[in-house]
Protein backbone atom coordinates (compact mmCIF):
# COMPACT_ATOMS: atom_id res chain seq x y z
CA UNK A 1 0.00 0.00 0.00
CA UNK A 2 1.28 3.44 -0.90
CA UNK A 3 2.67 5.55 1.89
CA UNK A 4 1.48 8.69 0.13
CA UNK A 5 -1.89 10.33 0.66
CA UNK A 6 -3.71 11.52 -2.43
CA UNK A 7 -6.69 13.81 -3.01
CA UNK A 8 -9.05 10.83 -2.96
CA UNK A 9 -7.99 9.92 0.56
CA UNK A 10 -8.71 13.41 1.88
CA UNK A 11 -12.01 13.36 -0.06
CA UNK A 12 -13.09 10.13 1.66
CA UNK A 13 -11.88 11.35 5.05
CA UNK A 14 -13.91 14.57 4.73
CA UNK A 15 -17.00 12.52 3.87
CA UNK A 16 -16.52 10.50 7.06
CA UNK A 17 -16.17 13.70 9.08
CA UNK A 18 -19.37 15.08 7.59
CA UNK A 19 -21.24 11.87 8.39
CA UNK A 20 -19.95 12.03 11.96
CA UNK A 21 -21.32 15.58 12.17
CA UNK A 22 -24.71 14.17 11.22
CA UNK A 23 -24.22 11.53 13.92
CA UNK A 24 -23.75 14.34 16.47
CA UNK A 25 -27.20 15.68 15.56
CA UNK A 26 -28.74 12.21 15.90
CA UNK A 27 -27.17 11.83 19.36
CA UNK A 28 -28.68 15.19 20.37
CA UNK A 29 -32.08 13.85 19.32
CA UNK A 30 -31.50 10.70 21.38
CA UNK A 31 -30.88 12.92 24.40
CA UNK A 32 -34.00 14.96 23.70
CA UNK A 33 -35.96 11.70 23.48
CA UNK A 34 -34.87 10.84 27.02
CA UNK A 35 -32.44 8.05 26.18
CA UNK A 36 -29.43 7.31 28.37
CA UNK A 37 -26.91 8.74 25.93
CA UNK A 38 -23.89 8.12 28.14
CA UNK A 39 -24.63 4.38 28.48
CA UNK A 40 -25.58 4.05 24.82
CA UNK A 41 -22.42 5.85 23.68
CA UNK A 42 -20.25 3.47 25.70
CA UNK A 43 -22.07 0.45 24.26
CA UNK A 44 -22.07 1.67 20.65
CA UNK A 45 -18.47 2.87 20.72
CA UNK A 46 -17.34 -0.46 22.19
CA UNK A 47 -19.05 -2.23 19.29
CA UNK A 48 -18.04 0.02 16.40
CA UNK A 49 -15.18 2.19 17.60
CA UNK A 50 -15.17 5.84 18.58
CA UNK A 51 -15.56 8.85 16.34
CA UNK A 52 -12.54 10.17 14.51
CA UNK A 53 -10.07 12.19 16.57
CA UNK A 54 -10.02 15.92 15.95
CA UNK A 55 -6.69 15.77 14.14
CA UNK A 56 -5.39 16.09 10.60
CA UNK A 57 -5.59 12.96 8.47
CA UNK A 58 -1.80 12.76 8.22
CA UNK A 59 -1.53 12.47 12.01
CA UNK A 60 -3.95 9.58 12.52
CA UNK A 61 -4.11 7.42 9.39
CA UNK A 62 -2.31 4.08 9.23
CA UNK A 63 0.03 4.78 6.31
CA UNK A 64 0.83 1.07 5.98
CA UNK A 65 -2.85 0.35 5.25
CA UNK A 66 -4.48 3.52 3.91
CA UNK A 67 -7.33 1.76 2.12
CA UNK A 68 -8.15 -0.50 5.06
CA UNK A 69 -8.03 2.36 7.57
CA UNK A 70 -10.45 4.50 5.55
CA UNK A 71 -12.78 1.56 4.90
CA UNK A 72 -12.84 0.81 8.62
CA UNK A 73 -13.68 4.44 9.39
CA UNK A 74 -16.63 4.31 6.97
CA UNK A 75 -17.97 1.05 8.43
CA UNK A 76 -17.48 2.35 11.97
CA UNK A 77 -19.39 5.58 11.29
CA UNK A 78 -22.23 3.78 9.54
CA UNK A 79 -22.45 1.14 12.26
CA UNK A 80 -22.81 3.78 14.96
CA UNK A 81 -25.45 5.60 12.91
CA UNK A 82 -27.49 2.40 12.48
CA UNK A 83 -27.24 1.70 16.22
CA UNK A 84 -28.31 5.22 17.23
CA UNK A 85 -31.19 5.16 14.75
CA UNK A 86 -32.37 1.83 16.12
CA UNK A 87 -32.20 3.08 19.72
CA UNK A 88 -34.26 6.17 18.90
CA UNK A 89 -36.94 4.33 16.91
CA UNK A 90 -37.25 1.47 19.40
CA UNK A 91 -37.82 4.06 22.09
CA UNK A 92 -40.32 6.06 19.98
CA UNK A 93 -41.21 4.97 16.45
CA UNK A 94 -42.88 8.32 15.74
CA UNK A 95 -39.43 9.95 16.08
CA UNK A 96 -38.83 9.03 12.42
CA UNK A 97 -40.26 12.45 11.57
CA UNK A 98 -37.60 14.11 13.74
CA UNK A 99 -34.89 12.03 12.07
CA UNK A 100 -36.20 13.11 8.68
CA UNK A 101 -36.00 16.77 9.74
CA UNK A 102 -32.39 16.34 10.85
CA UNK A 103 -31.42 14.78 7.52
CA UNK A 104 -33.23 17.50 5.57
CA UNK A 105 -31.52 20.24 7.57
CA UNK A 106 -28.14 18.62 7.10
CA UNK A 107 -28.77 18.39 3.34
CA UNK A 108 -29.53 22.11 3.28
CA UNK A 109 -26.44 22.86 5.36
CA UNK A 110 -24.21 20.91 2.94
CA UNK A 111 -25.73 22.66 -0.08
CA UNK A 112 -25.10 26.07 1.48
CA UNK A 113 -21.45 25.09 1.97
CA UNK A 114 -21.22 24.18 -1.71
CA UNK A 115 -22.86 27.45 -2.82
CA UNK A 116 -20.31 29.44 -0.84
CA UNK A 117 -17.54 27.98 -3.01
CA UNK A 118 -19.11 27.72 -6.47
CA UNK A 119 -22.18 28.27 -8.59
CA UNK A 120 -23.79 24.92 -9.40
CA UNK A 121 -25.61 25.14 -12.75
CA UNK A 122 -25.77 21.64 -14.27
CA UNK A 123 -27.19 18.28 -13.24
CA UNK A 124 -23.71 16.72 -13.33
CA UNK A 125 -22.32 19.38 -11.00
CA UNK A 126 -25.14 18.65 -8.57
CA UNK A 127 -24.54 14.90 -8.79
CA UNK A 128 -20.80 15.34 -8.21
CA UNK A 129 -21.44 17.67 -5.27
CA UNK A 130 -23.75 15.13 -3.63
CA UNK A 131 -21.02 12.53 -3.87
CA UNK A 132 -18.63 14.85 -2.08
CA UNK A 133 -20.80 14.27 1.01
CA UNK A 134 -22.66 10.96 1.02
CA UNK A 135 -20.97 7.72 2.00
CA UNK A 136 -21.35 4.86 -0.46
CA UNK A 137 -18.49 2.57 0.40
CA UNK A 138 -15.09 2.92 -1.25
CA UNK A 139 -14.63 4.17 -4.83
CA UNK A 140 -13.48 0.67 -5.85
CA UNK A 141 -16.93 -0.65 -4.84
CA UNK A 142 -18.43 1.19 -7.84
CA UNK A 143 -21.80 1.36 -6.12
CA UNK A 144 -23.49 3.67 -8.63
CA UNK A 145 -23.57 3.49 -12.41
CA UNK A 146 -24.53 6.64 -14.32
CA UNK A 147 -27.03 5.77 -17.08
CA UNK A 148 -27.80 9.24 -18.44
CA UNK A 149 -25.38 12.16 -18.23
CA UNK A 150 -26.80 15.29 -19.84
CA UNK A 151 -26.57 18.98 -19.01
CA UNK A 152 -30.07 19.03 -17.52
CA UNK A 153 -30.38 15.43 -16.32
CA UNK A 154 -28.28 12.77 -14.62
CA UNK A 155 -29.78 9.36 -13.98
CA UNK A 156 -27.99 6.60 -12.11
CA UNK A 157 -28.59 3.09 -10.88
CA UNK A 158 -27.37 1.51 -7.66
CA UNK A 159 -25.47 -1.60 -8.75
CA UNK A 160 -24.89 -3.01 -5.27
CA UNK A 161 -25.86 -2.15 -1.70
CA UNK A 162 -22.94 -1.67 0.66
CA UNK A 163 -25.19 -0.66 3.57
CA UNK A 164 -27.47 -3.67 4.08
CA UNK A 165 -25.03 -5.79 6.11
CA UNK A 166 -24.26 -2.87 8.40
CA UNK A 167 -27.92 -2.19 9.16
CA UNK A 168 -28.80 -5.88 9.43
CA UNK A 169 -26.16 -6.17 12.14
CA UNK A 170 -28.47 -3.92 14.18
CA UNK A 171 -31.58 -5.88 13.03
CA UNK A 172 -32.63 -2.79 11.08
CA UNK A 173 -34.18 -2.69 7.63
CA UNK A 174 -31.81 -0.85 5.29
CA UNK A 175 -34.87 0.85 3.76
CA UNK A 176 -34.77 3.22 6.77
CA UNK A 177 -31.28 4.28 5.72
CA UNK A 178 -32.35 4.92 2.14
CA UNK A 179 -35.52 6.73 3.25
CA UNK A 180 -33.47 9.16 5.34
CA UNK A 181 -30.76 9.61 2.75
CA UNK A 182 -33.31 10.32 0.00
CA UNK A 183 -34.62 13.14 2.16
CA UNK A 184 -31.07 14.46 2.57
CA UNK A 185 -30.47 14.41 -1.20
CA UNK A 186 -33.83 16.00 -2.01
CA UNK A 187 -33.17 18.87 0.42
CA UNK A 188 -29.61 19.26 -0.89
CA UNK A 189 -30.72 19.52 -4.53
CA UNK A 190 -33.50 21.98 -3.76
CA UNK A 191 -31.11 24.23 -1.84
CA UNK A 192 -28.09 24.03 -4.14
CA UNK A 193 -30.11 24.91 -7.26
CA UNK A 194 -33.90 25.17 -7.01
CA UNK A 195 -34.25 24.84 -10.78
CA UNK A 196 -33.50 21.13 -10.35
CA UNK A 197 -35.22 18.30 -8.51
CA UNK A 198 -34.27 14.88 -7.21
CA UNK A 199 -36.54 12.01 -8.25
CA UNK A 200 -36.50 8.43 -7.01
CA UNK A 201 -37.69 6.40 -10.01
CA UNK A 202 -37.64 3.00 -8.31
CA UNK A 203 -35.74 1.25 -5.52
CA UNK A 204 -32.41 1.37 -7.36
CA UNK A 205 -32.79 4.15 -9.95
CA UNK A 206 -32.60 7.88 -9.21
CA UNK A 207 -32.20 11.06 -11.19
CA UNK A 208 -31.54 14.76 -10.90
CA UNK A 209 -33.32 16.76 -13.56
CA UNK A 210 -34.24 20.32 -14.42
CA UNK A 211 -37.78 21.18 -13.47
CA UNK A 212 -40.22 21.58 -16.36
Amino acid sequence: MSLFLGKIHFWLFNKVLWFEGLEDEIIKLAQEEGLNVEALSAEINAKYGQKTENKNLEEIIDTSNIHGWLQNKIHSAEGRMAAWTKAILENNETAIGKLENIYANQGIKAAKEVKEEKNIISAKEIYDSINDYILDGMPCDRVNEVIIAEEDKVQWKRRICVHNDIWQKESMDVSIFYQLRNIWIKAFVQEVNSQYEYVKIDETTMEIKKKQ
